[in-house]
């Protein structure tokens, strides 16, 4: 009986947001100093309640908060007829109004003057919108159809690119609900277009649009569309199709110019890429391109549980941030390179850049992959004043989890006549397809279907997902003709600290030492002043260069350094550099040495699919 009666008052609830609509105008009338004018208008809002209106603390591919509401004021509420209502401010980004008959219209100025992933850009040559950082929103009717009319100047010949839905006009859109609304971003301005099609192997075709603020000459934008075709081709293949998109389409707003700030964040249709430099349609600019599309199957639809729904109001953890950003990673320059815009050898440097972040930093050798995205409601653009420990204790799960996705590829490859392409093919499978969230378990045991043992798969987990065990990655590079090196065999080394210089012309460390460094071991650290090095004064970092570079490893030197308004006297003994570069194998032995095996291994891993 009180189950019947719940459901019963669920339904009518439902019935009820269903009438409901928010109606949202945007107008930018002072966008010349990065103000626009906004307006969110509740039709037939529920009575009994406050309406509480909030700008978001989060936004979705963020895991940290960003504060919005510190870019909205002159707020004004009224009812139907224009008339003032009187609200107050719970919170900070909170706006209470507690006496209307129905009819509410909340109108603000927002300033967004920083054009990212992340933030708002608004300005008299268009607008950059992500919408948690430009809309208010209204608790208890996240489930509301959303309608929003964005008005452009007269004369302007702006147009608008976005996801969101189409609605009675150019200018008009729509959006079922908070949730798709939040993770729809608008680009407004004198934009350029060109895009191609793709048929998936059902024959349906998806059609992919880049939507391009920036300048290009000579046919540029329609030769790098061309390119994001190979990328967009290679990622394809390893899913073995790409998602059934919203109106069959994927839009890249793409804003390739000096005005922007650099960031790239993934969306369900689409991707909001910014690269503040001058468009030359070169392959520089892919990485990000191949990553965020990557995301619209990891993240997008292969999705952690721990981040759903997302929260507006708080940061949001997560424990898959290593597969959901690093596995994306990994694949976002592997793309880059089955497409041939990357060479084999280049390849080898960003080899080399992902195994030196799992072997040679003490939060991947001291702390697991969890762990490090867990972090990442601190660290996700997040802004510090006081210091933190981050050198020796977090690792970013880009190159943490790019590191996990090498070695584990490789293992699969060598041990299992399989891929990690067909590991990512099995969870799109299970979790994206489906749209069921995975678990840590969950990702477990598609490993041990892939591989076929139940052994191996809870092993790697548990060493080196909810542990921080080191991998062997020369022998796994082997496999492939590759040969892992020493980056600076024989030198002497005390630690990578950076420096400054002091007004008194004296050399201070500037960073924290890093755990197991010489320097940290002989308990020198960040802020310490080093006087002399061996019996040499030291200066600059060049006079530290001179005198490292007459030493090798095992040399031990006595520092004399000051610690705040104490002078100390220690002795250090000198390492070698733990840094490791990748080498193809006949580049390293200059013979072409590479056994039939090894290229064909090579080609499998690096060729096109």
């Amino acid at each position: 009986m009180t189950k019947l009666f719940l459901l019963g008052m669920a339904t009518l609830c439902c019935l009820h947001t269903q009438a409901q609509q928010l109606v949202y105008e945007f107008s930018a009338p002072n966008a010349v100093h990065h103000e626009a004018r906004i307006s969110v208008t509740v039709k037939d809002a529920p009575t009994g309640a406050p309406l509480l209106f909030r700008m978001s603390r989060s936004s979705p591919g963020r895991y940290a908060t960003h504060e919005f509401g510190k870019n909205v004021y002159d707020v004004q509420v009224t009812d139907e007829s224009g008339t003032a209502l009187a609200f107050t401010k719970p919170d900070g980004d909170v706006y209470r109004v507690a006496n209307y008959t129905g009819y509410v219209q909340l109108t603000y100025t927002l300033f967004g003057n920083y054009a990212d992933g992340t933030y708002a850009g608004i300005d008299a040559t268009g607008y950059h919108l992500n919408m948690p950082a430009t809309f208010m929103w209204v608790k208890g009717l996240e489930n509301a159809p959303i309608t929003i009319h964005f008005n452009t100047p007269a004369d302007s010949a702006f147009t608008i690119a976005t996801q969101l839905l189409p609605g009675k006009d150019e200018h008009t859109f729509t959006a079922p609900g908070l949730q798709y609304f939040m993770d729809s971003p608008v680009k407004i301005g004198k934009l350029k277009y060109t895009g191609f099609t793709l048929n998936n192997p059902d024959k349906t075709a998806c059609q992919f649009r880049i939507a391009f603020d920036g300048t290009d000459n000579d046919n540029q934008l329609d030769a790098f569309g061309e390119k994001i075709k190979q990328i967009v081709t290679q990622a394809q293949a390893v899913f073995g199709e790409t998602p059934a998109y919203d109106q069959h389409r994927y839009t890249f707003l793409a804003s390739i110019n000096p005005y922007v700030k650099g960031d790239g964040m993934e969306h369900r249709n689409s991707t909001m890429i910014s690269i503040p430099v001058a468009f030359d349609g070169s392959n520089r600019l892919l990485g990000v391109f191949a990553h965020e599309f990557f995301h619209c199957w990891n993240v997008e639809r292969i999705r952690p549980k721990t981040i759903e729904p997302f929260n507006f109001e708080k940061s949001n953890e997560s424990d898959g941030l290593w597969l959901a950003e690093g596995f994306t990673q990994y694949y976002g320059e592997l793309l880059k390179e089955r497409a041939g815009f990357t060479t084999p050898a280049d390849y080898c440097n960003t080899l080399s850049g992902l195994i030196n972040a799992k072997q040679n930093t003490p939060g991947a050798k001291y702390y697991s992959p969890i762990e490090s995205s867990q972090h990442a409601v601190f660290v996700d653009a997040g802004v510090s004043i006081d210091q933190t420990n981050y050198p020796n204790m977090f690792t970013s799960y880009y190159m943490y989890g790019g590191a996990t996705a090498l070695a584990l590829d490789l293992t699969l490859r060598s041990r299992f006549n399989t891929t990690l392409d067909n590991y990512m093919r099995a969870l799109w499978k299970k979790f994206g397809k489906t749209e069921i969230a995975y678990t840590m378990d969950g990702l477990q045991q598609v490993l041990a279907e892939v591989t076929g043992d139940k052994a191996f798969a809870a092993s790697f987990f548990k060493q080196y997902i909810h542990g921080h065990t080191s991998f062997d990655y020369a022998p796994l590079l082997a496999n492939a003709g590759m040969q892992l090196v020493a980056a600076e065999p024989g030198k002497a080394w005390l630690g990578n600290v950076q420096y400054t210089t002091g007004k008194n012309n004296e050399l201070i460390i500037s960073s924290n030492t890093r755990r197991d460094t010489p320097f940290y071991m002989a308990g020198i650290d960040n802020s310490d002043t080093l006087l002399s090095v061996d019996g040499r004064e030291v200066h600059a970092e060049k006079d530290m260069d001179a005198i490292l570079a007459a030493h090798k490893p095992g040399d031990v030197l006595p520092v004399i350094y000051k610690h705040r308004d104490i002078t100390m006297k220690v002795t250090v003994t000198s390492a070698q550099n733990p840094q490791y570069k990748v080498l193809l194998r006949e580049t390293a032995d200059n013979s072409g040495n590479i056994s039939p095996t090894e290229q064909q291994f090579r080609s499998n891993w690096l060729g096109k699919k």
